[in-house]
């Protein structure tokens, strides 16, 4: 499948999350036969919102479950939005070989911390990033979330902010 493909499949989870009313993070992990796990947000509602339930770490839990295990270096990650560096620890120790996101995480995005300044588990992962896939479809469910006055997760934080004044590239429609 196509990096395209697979966030297509990972926009798919991220509506699915909006319309449960939670943070719209939508996740696929595939190999070169096809999507091997799909996951959404969790538990960003209520009085207290989870910081474990990411997509990434439900669709990596799911991972697991499977026997026998696929190789993580034939893997590849797709989600919504950039990876947390809680999620980009756990994808790096998976040995997950790709991650492809939509949408840049202004307030908390971990992809882009140099991994040499790490330990040795982590300085050594090198994983194929790619950004900015179906960006723009990301950005209108996020700014959707964040417009919504019931959606109190993150209101008010610096992605909020960044995200509502974010216009679609020109020749582009959010």
């Amino acid at each position: 499948m196509t990096d395209d493909e697979l966030m297509q499949a990972a926009l798919d989870e991220a509506r699915s999350a909006l319309a449960r009313g939670e943070f719209p993070v939508g996740c696929v992990i595939a190999d070169q036969s096809g999507i091997l796990v799909r996951a959404g947000r969790r538990n960003s509602v209520g009085p207290r919102p989870s910081e474990l339930a990411h997509a990434e770490m439900n669709a990596l839990q799911r991972l697991e479950e499977i026997s026998p295990p696929p190789e993580g270096k034939h893997l590849t990650l797709a989600v919504t939005l950039e990876p947390c560096l809680m999620c980009y620890g756990a994808i790096l120790l998976a040995g997950i070989g790709s991650i492809v996101y939509a949408y840049e995480d202004a307030m908390g995005g971990g992809t882009g911390c140099l991994l040499e300044r790490l330990g040795p588990l982590y300085a050594t992962r090198r994983p194929r990033i790619k950004a900015g896939v179906r960006r723009e479809e990301a950005l209108a469910l996020f700014q959707t979330f964040f417009a919504n006055p019931a959606a109190t997760y993150w209101q008010d934080s610096l992605l909020a902010r960044y995200t509502l004044t974010r216009r679609p590239r020109e020749g582009q429609q959010a």
